[in-house]
């Protein structure tokens, strides 16, 4: 398998530690959007990082629905989400509010980045902002006082997703980040970036 993109987006980074949890081997492209949008464009026509090429060629997008093909491909035992059902709905409301915390993190570095200072609409970059605060919040609340993969005895999806999040976050929109999470958001990212997986897998 091929993994396309750059872990600097945070999608992109959860596909490629999620397969290392998994002991999924793969090879990673880190191929911009933006500088190497013919490259990529060579391979997916519609750019969309993450990107993954099967062993048989065909050309999968977005992070979940990689993470779901990939959960095909292992044992059970390998698979990220838990299987008891009160587990599993607690580990969807956790990556929920953790991609959520992704999609408004990355919307707030485009708009700064990419759109002209006249350009920007202030209240809508002010709801964004809201947003954002209000999945950190959220996560911070709902998280428990622990250095430990929150559904034992791996990362999950969820666990992954929370302290991609919050790196991108934290190194990306740091005016922002003091504002934004609490000791728990903070201790459990930290606790998980020193994990191989993630050791293995830097942002940049």
């Amino acid at each position: 398998m091929q993994l396309i993109g750059m872990l600097d987006s945070p999608y992109v980074r959860r596909v490629a530690i999620a397969l290392r949890s998994m002991q999924l081997p793969f090879e990673h492209a880190s191929i911009s959007v933006f500088r190497g949008y013919d490259a990529f464009a060579a391979i997916n026509p519609v750019v969309k990082a993450p990107t993954l090429v099967t062993d048989e060629g065909v050309v999968l997008m977005d992070s979940q629905l990689i993470l779901d093909y990939a959960a095909r491909l292992v044992p059970a035992a390998q698979r990220l989400p838990p299987q008891a059902l009160a587990d599993f709905v607690r580990h969807q409301r956790l990556m929920g509010l953790a991609l959520a915390a992704c999609e408004k993190s990355v919307s707030l570095v485009y708009e700064r980045d990419l759109r002209p200072e006249e350009r920007r609409h202030a209240p809508w970059i002010e709801r964004v902002e809201g947003q954002l605060a209000q999945a950190c919040a959220l996560l911070e609340a709902e998280l428990p006082a622990t250095d430990a993969w929150l559904f034992a005895p791996r990362a999950s999806e969820a666990c992954i997703t929370v302290a991609v999040a919050w790196g991108f976050i934290a190194a990306l929109l740091p005016e922002r980040a003091a504002a934004l999470a609490g000791p728990r958001l903070r201790a459990f990212s930290a606790w998980a970036e020193a994990t191989p997986a993630f050791a293995a897998t830097p942002m940049f």
